[in-house]
């Protein structure tokens, strides 16, 4: 089959598309016919070598799959030969042909919710949704500010947040037509990231207070910065692969976040417990399928361009979910 390999860390040229083994199902596993595969900034990570859990060189990446059953493993139960199915892929080796599949993690698909759609979920709607739940902990009738909101899991933050009764959603996105795009899908408001003035104008959008919860997703001066847009007794929410380097904190930020009674939390949604992501899932897949949830599929690539896909990431031009198809 054919399939995405990283042969060494380093740009996207290290991916290269290679002829490997189809692999066969063990015990309690499906294997599935990919039609579609998402593209995480976990993986541009990974192609890095800046990730912890890596698995060893070389390797298919690819965490999310959305396709079709075609062989069963001793033991497997609930799932047919043909079923359409969407999985988080422990073991990764989205980018290729056929991906195995702990039964565990496999979600049998709706009829009304595409491959395409399907994969914009497993990774991105279960962070959304906990943390909004679990890390903002966002009551209703309180104030949000969203980074990069329409980025793939932004777009799920400016809907659920309302979804949630946030009074104002703000979403924090760098040109004209990603703050239309956070707008339609929502928001009450969008500031210009591309300016270093953003925190000012998520306070102007809160009549001055700041946002109850402000999320972060990066690291370097950006989670320091963001304090600048956190109302008295906000809580900074930290997520997201990026948010672990380079992040820095001056004796004056603690000393203001000390003052103002604010929390800074950090969330992660891949050491919460498996059965509440997998629960987490369910819920946005059901959404989506009832049409009270719209995933927005920003650049869709073929298999063979995975790294341009990689590049298109890296420069933030796109907006949505990055989508490859397979078949």
């Amino acid at each position: 089959m054919k399939a995405i390999r990283l042969h060494r860390f380093g740009g996207p040229e290290e991916l290269r598309l290679d002829d490997v083994p189809t692999p066969t199902p063990g015990d309690g596993e499906v294997r599935i016919r990919v039609h579609a595969s998402g593209l995480n900034f976990t993986d541009l990570g990974q192609r890095e070598g800046r990730m912890p859990g890596t698995p060893p060189l070389p390797f298919v990446p690819g965490l999310e799959a959305a396709g079709v059953v075609d062989s069963l493993g001793p033991g497997v139960q609930g799932l047919t030969k043909g079923a359409r199915v969407v999985a988080i892929l422990p073991n990764q080796g989205a980018f290729a042909g056929y991906a195995i599949a702990p039964t565990a993690t496999v979600l049998a698909l709706p009829d009304p919710v595409s491959f395409e759609q399907a994969v914009c979920l497993p990774a991105q709607a279960p962070t959304a949704l906990l943390g909004l739940r679990e890390g903002a902990r966002l009551r209703e009738g309180e104030s949000v500010y969203i980074p990069s909101a329409a980025g793939g899991v932004g777009t799920f933050l400016v809907q659920l947040a309302k979804r949630m009764g946030a009074s104002r959603v703000i979403g924090g996105a760098s040109t004209e037509a990603k703050r239309d795009l956070v707008l339609r899908l929502g928001a009450d408001a969008a500031v210009d990231t591309s300016h270093a003035d953003w925190p000012a104008r998520v306070r102007e959008a809160t009549g001055g207070l700041g946002a109850d919860v402000v999320f972060v997703a990066g690291g370097g001066e950006l989670p320091a910065r963001s304090l600048q847009a956190l109302a008295f007794r906000g809580r900074l929410v930290l997520f997201g692969a990026e948010s672990m380097f380079d992040t820095q904190w001056s004796r004056e930020q603690m000393t203001g976040v000390l003052a103002q009674n604010q929390s800074i939390v950090g969330f992660a949604t891949f050491t919460l417990p498996f059965e509440q992501r997998q629960a987490a899932l369910r819920e946005a897949l059901s959404l989506v399928e009832r049409g009270q949830l719209q995933t927005v599929i920003g650049q869709t690539f073929p298999l063979e361009a995975v790294s341009q896909a990689h590049r298109a990431m890296a420069e933030r031009s796109t907006t949505g979910k990055v989508v490859i198809r397979v078949d």
